[in-house]
């Protein structure tokens, strides 16, 4: 863009309410600023696209790939590009009305969706690339889809805190704001609506999964190391569940406890943390994804189904 234009895409974010209820004082080279992070997610998203159709139809006409792992793959285009539908939703509800953000429950939902990819693309990857491996272990592979279960909800209420940005409205731990159960969990009506707006009551059942999960994984890896098997990737990888979840929840603790440094535009420890807050949230994910893979028993030819 030249002078000229840059101007006329400022002039139009000047309309906007996160403008004028927020960012009054911003100048040109902070509006480029953030338009750079907005366009660079965007350019992102495409390079995924083409990095994944050009090779997608090369390998095709080349018969590379085995009619039975078309359909997985186009499956797996087609919900990268809902993903991108679900981000422009996203994006149009932070610039309607009064807005200053996104709606948090467009941003939850566009995160959560973004996992269900990964985990998707992660399943396959493995079915493909490691088909005959399986450990026998009903109770634990039970486990594990519960484990699994309760990370999706925890993870779809770690984006709505991060899009209602509630870690300020209860900077303490281990008590939220003095109290273990605090007051006004339920003050909004009608009464399911505090699930998704009511920062309090979103705090409290964030936190309350992840001490649920710390424990289920406790007990999931005691389990774990009580069975016996002859796979070493299974004796290797078992304790990574409980190392991701030690990691997670004390991450979780300091972005609560160093919410009380943000400083709006500026990126401090606060944020940098909440980052590794949710990298590692997804890591956590993916090891529980891989043992489930690791105890799901496979079928013949698992490597070409899905």
């Amino acid at each position: 863009l030249n002078g000229q234009q840059w101007m006329e895409e400022f002039n139009k974010y000047k309309q906007t309410a996160q403008y004028n209820l927020l960012n009054t004082h911003f100048t040109l080279a902070d509006f480029k600023f953030i338009f750079f992070w907005e366009w660079f997610h965007r350019l992102w998203a495409r390079l995924i696209a083409l990095a994944f159709a050009i090779p997608f139809i090369v390998f095709i006409v080349q018969k590379r790939i085995t009619k039975q792992m078309i359909r997985p793959l186009l499956l797996l285009f087609l919900l990268g590009a809902l993903q991108g539908t679900i981000g422009w939703i996203m994006v149009k509800s932070g610039l309607t009305g009064d807005a200053v953000y996104v709606k948090p429950t467009k941003l939850a939902l566009h995160f959560v969706f973004a996992l269900a990819l990964i985990v998707f693309a992660f399943w396959m990857g493995l079915k493909w690339l490691k088909p005959g491996i399986a450990v026998v272990e009903p109770s634990l592979k039970r486990l594990t889809a519960w484990i699994i279960g309760i990370i999706f909800l925890q993870l779809l209420f770690g984006a709505l805190m991060a899009g209602h940005k509630a870690a300020i409205a209860a900077p303490t731990w281990p008590a939220i704001n003095g109290a273990l159960v605090p007051s006004g969990l339920f003050k909004e009506q009608p009464l399911l609506i505090n699930f998704i707006e009511n920062k309090i009551t979103i705090h409290f059942i964030h936190r309350g999964l992840a001490y649920l999960l710390f424990v289920l994984i406790m007990v999931w890896t005691f389990k774990a190391f009580k069975t016996s098997s002859p796979a070493t990737y299974f004796r290797v990888t078992r304790i990574f569940p409980a190392i991701m979840v030690c990691l997670q929840l004390l991450l979780g603790i300091f972005v609560v406890l160093s919410s009380t440094g943000i400083s709006p535009n500026h990126w401090g420890a606060f944020e940098w943390v909440a980052l590794f807050h949710q990298v590692v949230g997804m890591l956590l994910l993916l090891t529980l994804i891989w043992m489930l893979y690791v105890l799901t028993p496979k079928i013949p030819n698992a490597a070409t189904i899905i």
